[in-house]
């Protein structure tokens, strides 16, 4: 699929890595020399110097034939006006990113005929505030009909699920759930039967959100949700994560070093929000404000070392739930080795969510992806597909369908039953299935069927 990339800063860099990685036709447009040259060099891409509203840049980037059109430069007006000009020239499909808070972004895709528009920040705010939800998972996603969820916890020394056979659980607990991928080290799996749970493992889960509730109960782990959040830095996404909390009766403390953010934030968040003006890299302060009665800590700061290192000190100060933004990935992989479980990077659901909409346009067969989700570091992914009426493997009980290796059948749509599947489950036309896969590209769903190869157990 053919698709142009404009704006190559920290998240075009990022989309561009994303996609050139999963075969697309993939053309690089920025206005400096200097970063179309380095991108080149290193991804296999096409390059184009010049603005993404004008003519000759787009017409030499061939948006006349292109299917999708992403503008992801730093103006929000910018990428407004290079995805309408895109459009009108034949990019088939447009997404820009959009930021300030005072556009509507419910409004502007239908005026500007765009496809979809996306604020990392808005998009950040959104997982960081479903993690506090759910205190003792390190990312959360919801599916489609929000009839399921996959939820990324890391198993502690106490925890009642190490040293279990997996397919041993249905049996130790009455809660209707599937591991789907487990991450031991560095190393990714999708695991059978045989496999043991172990200390350090970080596990993915599938099941119903109340099944799910029902598990950490039984595992003991369900812990008090956070009512009390200390926000370090007054960043977009400290902005949008303390409106959506406030809104939901949380306890809001932001703390900034400049005057001028504090106003304005003081201006804009509800009266309750509490506003701190000081240097949060001052553990005085952080202690002085009361970082040891906080339910969780969240480091938005604009520095990624800055962030790691002051939720090490809140981790340290017994703080239930930290979170950190790191978009730098060599440092996301430090972060994690020095403790910290939960990373959020801005950057990276950006990129998962335009290769999502990249991967749900490129399928050709009908059983079309309408859901996909990275996990365990991005070494994994969960899709959702539609099941068309050809697809080979339908009627067939899932114990007798040959499936690719490192490929599980994680759950079943049935109508308005939800299943998490055993071998005589059967997937049928009009179904809808989540898959979770490692090391495979998936665009349809017959891709996970093989003629030799490893049997669902």
């Amino acid at each position: 699929m053919k698709v142009i990339v404009v704006g190559c800063g920290k998240i075009g860099t990022a989309l561009v890595a994303g996609l050139a990685e999963e075969g697309h036709d993939v053309v690089a447009v920025d206005t400096d020399p200097q970063v179309i040259e380095e991108i080149t060099n290193i991804y296999d891409v096409m390059g184009v110097c010049g603005s993404g509203t004008d003519y000759d840049t787009l017409l030499e980037a061939d948006v006349q034939n292109t299917d999708l059109m992403v503008a992801v430069t730093a103006l929000d007006e910018l990428n407004m006006l290079s995805c309408y000009i895109g459009g009108k020239m034949g990019a088939a499909h447009t997404i820009a990113r959009i930021r300030r808070p005072e556009y509507n972004i419910g409004i502007l895709p239908q005026h500007l005929g765009l496809s979809m528009s996306i604020n990392p920040e808005q998009l950040a705010a959104k997982k960081i505030y479903n993690i506090l939800q759910l205190p003792f998972a390190v990312k959360t996603e919801m599916f489609s009909q929000k009839s399921f969820e996959i939820v990324e916890m890391i198993l502690k020394e106490d925890s009642k699920l190490v040293g279990v056979h997996l397919k041993e659980i249905r049996s130790k607990f009455k809660q209707n759930f599937l591991v789907c991928a487990v991450q031991r080290g560095e190393t990714v799996c999708i695991p059978d039967g045989d496999f043991i749970l172990c200390q350090g493992d970080k596990i993915g889960l599938v099941a119903a959100p109340s099944e799910i509730n029902k598990l950490m109960r039984a595992l003991g782990v369900l812990g008090k949700q956070a009512r009390n959040v200390m926000i370090l830095g007054g960043s977009r996404v400290a902005y949008y994560l303390a409106k959506m909390l406030s809104s939901w009766s949380f306890s809001v403390k932001i703390i900034d070093q400049d005057r001028n953010v504090c106003t304005e934030l003081s201006k804009v968040l509800p009266p309750k929000t509490v506003i701190i003006h000081g240097d949060g890299a001052r553990q005085e302060l952080l202690k002085e404000e009361g970082i040891e009665m906080m339910d969780a800590f969240v480091s938005l700061t604009g520095m990624d070392e800055e962030n790691i290192l002051i939720s090490i000190f809140a981790a340290v100060s017994k703080v239930p739930k930290v979170i950190a933004k790191v978009n730098r990935p060599e440092l996301i992989s430090m972060a994690q080795k020095l403790g910290l479980d939960c990373i959020i990077s801005p950057r990276k659901i950006v990129s998962d969510v335009v290769l999502r909409y990249a991967r749900a346009l490129e399928n050709s067969k009908g059983s079309n992806v309408e859901t996909l989700y990275k996990i365990m570091d991005g070494k994994a992914e969960v899709l959702e597909f539609n099941v068309s009426s050809d697809f080979e493997g339908k009627n067939i009980p899932l114990k007798d369908l040959t499936l690719k290796e490192n490929i599980l059948i994680g759950g079943i749509y049935h109508g308005k039953k939800v299943i998490i599947p055993s071998g005589f489950d059967q997937i049928m036309a009009g179904d809808k299935v989540i898959v979770i896969s490692s090391g495979w590209h998936l665009n349809d769903l017959s891709d996970i069927l093989q003629t030799k190869g490893v049997k669902y157990e």
